[in-house]
């Protein structure tokens, strides 16, 4: 997606625009409040609430709740039109799928207390803010001890061609829902796979991370130094996973098929918290030339361990070995072991693809591809499981035999490797190599002072048992 260089107007359905302004009815009192849109809370200037029929507000497909749902349908699908009531009905759906606990919780808020602040909605009925609101709504006018009960919901209505200001642009409306994703009064938090994406549609459209942060209270008063600091923690905690994403679809063929990963909190097969730790705890050292030489890889053999990290967390479903993001906290400590790698890069020959027959049904179609995924985990599951049983079984072998004897003479080969060259530093690290170092030195010392008393020890008490024998 380009970015946006000059700010787009998002396009007013005219008819849509003209029925709510017949059909809306200005609250009873209290009936404004200041929403957070342009500079409207500095200047306090107050919007009026309507109660407008339900049937007439739109759900918003670039909601950043259903980020993922979205994506994955337009990929597999077609592109959806909120003008239709198709779309409609497929983004309703997408929302009361996300998150059934949640839905509930706000379900028994309205039931209880009704609505308790308005939605905020284009001219022409499209909610920026409220889409779950509205489900809920509809769902509870279906059922029978409700029914009918929630046909009006309260909105603040933005402006339009004809209004001071004009219409709010893509980026005003992105904006909008920015703001309030992080007020927590009945609305959900996003899922975390969906506030990946929802981060990045709003960088690609202009609005950088930095500028979303801002608009989360925790973030507000922080100093730049403590700031930068969170920004990159968010950055790390979503943006880089969803970047590790993109290679995993791009390494299946299924580009864009983002409801492979997850969709949602309770979905079982979901893989998103893998790819978190999968970029936390391994690609963000493959990534750093010293993590990379202290984990002992080579540049050429980041391709082959992200083939088989991509690999275990397509099968998912480890049995006994533990959950699939936890194999991955642990999978840059078995790198670090030669034997245990070779163990892993053994995952290299497995085939990413099934064969035509394998990907059909009875009647010839191709299956989707979660169900392609469970054919393919089943099919190679002894292979995978096997192996990384032997990965974690060799790492588990090794560490055993590293004996302090051991340990020291690695450390001496490798502090007499013909690449401990001074000349060969830039001049920036010299200084945090000579600190290294110095305290390489200083524990040499105190081991050798520890092995010297301890020989000592030994001695003395061989020393004494031999004469206590010798009177004997």
């Amino acid at each position: 997606m380009n970015k946006i260089t000059k700010p787009a107007l998002r396009e007013i359905i005219e008819d849509f625009a003209c029925e709510i302004k017949q059909r809306k009815e200005l609250t009873p009192a209290p009936n404004e409040i200041v929403i957070d849109f342009r500079d409207e809370i500095k200047n306090r200037k107050a919007r009026k609430i309507y109660e407008v029929p339900i049937e007439l507000l739109r759900y918003r497909k670039n909601n950043g709740r259903i980020s993922s749902d979205v994506l994955d349908y337009e990929k597999n699908h077609a592109l959806l039109d909120e003008k239709t009531r198709e779309a409609q009905k497929i983004i309703r759906d997408f929302l009361e799928r996300k998150d059934i606990e949640k839905t509930k919780d706000l379900k028994n808020q309205i039931l209880h207390k009704g609505q308790l602040e308005p939605a905020i909605i284009t001219c022409d009925g499209f909610l920026i803010n409220g889409n779950r609101r509205k489900m809920v709504m509809e769902i509870l006018n279906i059922t029978p001890e409700h029914i009918n009960k929630f046909l009006f919901m309260k909105v603040v209505i933005l402006p339009g061609k004809d209004d001071e200001g004009g219409p709010p642009t893509l980026y005003e409306i992105e904006k909008i829902e920015n703001r309030y994703q992080y007020q927590s009064t009945g609305k959900a938090e996003y899922y975390g796979f969906d506030r990946a994406l929802s981060m990045r549609r709003k960088i690609d459209l202009g609005m950088p991370l930095e500028e979303q942060l801002r608009d989360d209270p925790r973030y507000a008063h922080l100093s730049k130094r403590e700031f930068e600091n969170e920004k990159r923690r968010e950055e790390e905690e979503y943006l880089k996973p969803l970047e590790c994403v993109d290679r995993y679809l791009a390494h299946l063929g299924r580009e864009g098929l983002y409801g492979t990963v997850s969709t949602g909190m309770a979905d079982r097969e979901g893989r998103w918290q893998a790819f978190i730790d999968y970029y936390q705890h391994v690609y963000k050292k493959l990534e750093n030339e010293k993590e990379r030489i202290n984990l002992k890889i080579e540049e050429d053999e980041i391709g082959k361990i992200e083939d088989a990290a991509f690999k275990i967390i397509r099968k998912r479903d480890l049995s006994n070995l533990g959950k699939v993001h936890k194999v991955m906290r642990d999978l840059s400590k078995y790198l670090k072991n030669d034997e245990s790698k070779k163990e892993l890069f053994k995952l290299n020959k497995i085939d990413l693809t099934l064969e035509r027959k394998e990907s059909i049904d009875v009647d010839g179609n191709e299956y989707d591809e979660r169900t392609l995924d469970n054919i393919w985990g089943k099919k190679y599951a002894n292979d995978i499981l096997r192996r990384v049983n032997r990965v974690k079984e060799t790492y588990e072998i090794q560490r055993e035999l590293e004996t302090p004897l051991e340990l020291l003479k690695a450390a001496l080969k490798k502090l007499n490797h013909e690449n401990m060259d001074a000349t060969r530093l830039p001049i920036s690290d010299l200084s945090e190599a000579r600190m290294l170092a110095f305290k390489i030195k200083k524990r040499a010392d105190e081991l050798e002072s520890e092995f010297f008393h301890c020989e000592k020890d030994i001695k003395k008490d061989v020393k004494l048992l031999a004469q206590k024998h010798k009177k004997h």
